[in-house]
């Protein structure tokens, strides 16, 4: 504990994961993971700059937003930072026209968009979307194009739902990738840019900023890669195997957010 003390020296700013830190269940029914509304409120009354970062693609922006405020968080959609709301900007100012293997929920939110002829697949997590009939409509797609592009929103390997651990959007991209020789470009976590997008949100450097998440792939991982620190939860889908990952490890686990809360609170200087 000492140690992750010492690794939280010069924090400024926190990113926070959603799903598996605040909240646990399946996305029509989510719950609060215990103490993380007070844990959200105690940091936002802090001098810390906060900011969301969720590859959540199954619901609106909006309509996610509303829920967690249904379940006593204090968050607004301006704080969040999610792939939903950023695909949709990178499709327009590359003129691309997508196909759709996506949750029929989130459909609307590309109804700006063109998609017309098809020059490009988006893929999120579809849920019980992903039949193979809809995943062989995008690989058909992709296969009739020159220049194929394949956009996936986040490349999560599972989550956790109310009923057990469910596939993401990774292995179904996996596959896509497989059957056409083909890389995604990836939009969320891991990738460089989306967390950087949220820190330039913020306004404060890589170095001065905590990732606080689940996942020791997407969240720890991707964010200690752009110079971040990042402490991992022991709730959502960790596992204990995480902390003896062969390629990542954290700056330190926690057993919740409300630990880290404290963790970080009492280790900033006084005023």
């Amino acid at each position: 504990m000492d140690a992750c003390r010492e690794r939280l020296s010069g924090v400024e700013a926190v990113l926070l994961d959603i799903s598996g830190v605040l909240v646990d269940g399946a996305h029509g029914a989510l719950r609060p993971i215990p103490g993380a509304q007070r844990a959200v409120s105690r940091l936002k009354q802090s001098r810390l700059k906060l900011r969301f970062c969720t590859n959540e693609s199954q619901r609106p922006l909006g309509a996610f937003v509303a829920m967690l405020q249904h379940l006593g968080f204090d968050i607004s959609e301006s704080e969040v930072t999610a792939p939903v709301p950023a695909v949709c900007h990178l499709l327009e100012e590359r003129h691309l026209r997508p196909h759709l293997l996506v949750h029929d929920a989130v459909r609307p939110e590309f109804d700006r968009i063109d998609r017309t002829n098809p020059n490009c697949v988006v893929v999120a997590d579809a849920g019980e979307d992903f039949s193979y009939q809809k995943v062989n409509e995008a690989f058909r797609v992709l296969m009739s194009l020159e220049n194929p592009v394949l956009l996936s929103l986040g490349k999560g390997r599972f989550y956790k739902g109310t009923d057990g651990l469910q596939l993401d959007v990774g292995p179904f991209v996996k596959a896509l990738e497989y059957a056409c020789d083909i890389h995604a470009e990836v939009v969320g976590k891991p990738t460089p840019w989306f967390f950087q997008s949220a820190l330039r949100d913020l306004g404060v450097e890589a170095s001065q900023t905590l990732m606080i998440g689940d996942d020791i792939v997407s969240d720890v991982g991707g964010a200690q890669r752009c110079g971040m620190r990042a402490l991992q939860v022991r709730t959502g889908k960790f596992r204990p195997r995480d902390e003896r990952h062969p390629d990542v490890k954290a700056d330190g686990y926690v057993d919740d957010l409300a630990e880290a809360a404290d963790l970080l609170l009492q280790h900033l200087p006084r005023a």
